[in-house]
């Protein structure tokens, strides 16, 4: 595994630390710590677990534990003063705090050579104001609560995306950004995007402050800052006046109706929406047992507040994780479990986009409801023409539709309303990918399926459909050894995995009879 932060890429297999393309020089214990920390960053690392990992649990001074942390700051660039990148909880232990991006291969001949990125391509302006919301900074002390300011932003960000008359990046893509000290004209530039709100956050007892700052990313110009006060209490009235202070800023002339439109509350009760937001950060580690956590937190926000349609919608997307890796231990259940939770949430709320959109795949991908879902989607799509996860799954659910022009031009726009986000770039480019191949683009359809396979190599719809492309190309032993290491991760996905959704029978034909060529179970 290869972690990348800032400047620096972290390479546990081959025990190699690189700035850039230099290699730094690390002794074997400086590495090891780095290494537990970096995997453990989601929480508090205590001085005994820390001296159990790296020391095998042999009786060491606090002096060569504090040693061997400050080499590992120097070796990142960090120190006790600055702790940018490693912070010390007192009476607590350790916590690597940068923002983190894993991968499994290289990405591109610059990061193997040392992880430096290439510079990222322009994208051109839409034609209407765009915006990109970069991650707030938590200025709690601490850093613990980063779901809190990254809830935040998410919130910002779906108030701003309901606005039509704006366009507006998924918060995966901005999340790149995390940490880092990027000029704001190269943001938006990489981001195709005219401005960019850049923010923090401090929660302390009972009061929040969210402060922001509103720029032109073509001048660098600072078009509006301001910071808004409340008790935790008006959480949601907080949101609400950021969320229309920036769309007054970029658009003045915008009718109140689009500003109104952005002021949702999504519960009244705040303990229910904290736990939300915990499940919602659990969700986004994207492993088994996350996932568990994720479900058990936002059952929690639904005892809490039984009424609280995204804490329902939530619950049923993690069964979709569950589905899509192979993660599944009682199906009986956890189909019944989605159907119940996404059919509750609908009835809660049909005019919530993020609660359509993860109820309508829910239905689509689980239940195998393809049209119920989709129509939850088409109108998630309508409320929220920004909504990158509804544009994603619209895409999947035209696609089994048999509509393959309409499953082209959703996955389309998701890239280009997510495009730096690995995991989004990924479903879309599988999407892509199965929608070629269905057309007999099977070059457009391989190109897409090796894309989506570089940025996230144990995804299983973008191995097998990359398996498929090569047996419809007669590359038969090349898709049988793709097919072969992607049942190894999935041992219990068969081909009716991929093709009983599909409503068209040349469709769901075309797929099998490549799937059986390259040797995946029926």
């Amino acid at each position: 595994m290869r972690y990348l932060f800032e400047e620096y890429a972290f390479d546990a297999g081959r025990r190699e630390l690189h700035r850039g393309a230099d290699r730094i020089s690390v002794t074997p214990k400086v590495f090891d710590l780095l290494d537990y920390l970096i995997r453990n960053r989601e929480r508090v690392v205590g001085k005994d677990e820390l001296i159990d990992a790296v020391w095998q649990g042999r009786c060491v001074s606090d002096a060569a534990v504090t040693t061997r942390l400050n080499s590992a700051r120097c070796a990142i660039g960090d120190s006790g003063e600055e702790q940018r990148l490693i912070r010390t909880l007192p009476r607590r232990g350790f916590r690597f705090v940068g923002q983190v991006r894993e991968t499994l291969a290289a990405e591109d001949a610059a990061a193997a050579d040392g992880g430096a990125e290439t510079p990222k391509p322009a994208l051109s302006l839409p034609d209407k104001p765009s915006i990109a919301v970069l991650p707030f900074a938590n200025l709690c002390t601490d850093p613990e609560q980063d779901y809190f300011a990254d809830g935040m932003v998410e919130e910002i960000i779906s108030g701003l995306s309901r606005s039509k008359s704006l366009f507006v990046i998924a918060r995966h893509s901005t999340l790149a950004y995390k940490g880092r000290a990027i000029d704001v004209k190269q943001i938006g530039q990489e981001l195709g995007v005219r401005y960019v709100l850049e923010g923090s956050v401090r929660k302390a007892g009972n009061r929040v402050r969210i402060a922001g700052q509103l720029i032109d990313a073509a001048t660098g110009l600072n078009l509006w800052t301001d910071r808004f006060d409340s008790e935790i209490e008006d959480l949601f009235d907080l949101q609400d006046r950021l969320t229309s202070s920036v769309i007054g800023a970029i658009s003045p002339q915008l009718e109140r109706a689009e500003i109104e439109r952005a002021r949702r509350q999504p519960t009244d009760n705040l303990q229910a929406y904290d736990y939300y937001l915990r499940a919602f950060a659990s969700f986004f580690k994207f492993t088994e047992e996350a996932s568990i956590e994720a479900i058990e937190l936002a059952r929690t926000a639904r005892e809490i507040d039984p009424e609280f349609a995204r804490a329902y919608a939530l619950g049923a997307r993690c069964y979709v994780l569950r589905n899509v890796f192979d993660w599944i231990t009682d199906e009986a259940h956890e189909r019944s479990e989605a159907a119940r939770l996404a059919r509750r949430a609908v009835e809660l709320d049909r005019n919530d986009p993020s609660v359509l959109a993860m109820a309508g795949h829910a239905l689509a991908q689980v239940l195998g409801e393809v049209e119920e879902g989709e129509s939850h989607l088409t109108r998630a799509i309508k409320l929220d023409p920004n909504l990158v996860i509804a544009r994603h799954w619209s895409g999947w659910g035209q696609l089994w539709l048999g509509r393959g022009d309409a499953a082209v031009e959703q996955f389309s726009i998701a890239l280009r309303l997510n495009p730096l986000h690995p995991h989004g770039s990924c479903n879309a480019q599988t999407g892509l990918a199965y929608a070629y191949f269905l057309a007999g683009r099977n070059e457009d359809a391989l190109s897409c399926a090796a894309s989506a396979v570089s940025l996230i190599p144990i995804f299983p719809p973008a191995q097998f459909i990359l398996a498929a492309c090569h047996a419809a190309l007669g590359h038969v032993e090349e898709a049988r050894r793709i097919c072969a290491d992607a049942i190894k991760l999935s041992p219990n996905k068969r081909i009716a995995n991929y093709t009983s959704r599909m409503r068209r029978p040349q469709d769901a034909e075309k797929l099998t009879q490549a799937l059986r060529v390259a040797g995946m179970p029926e």
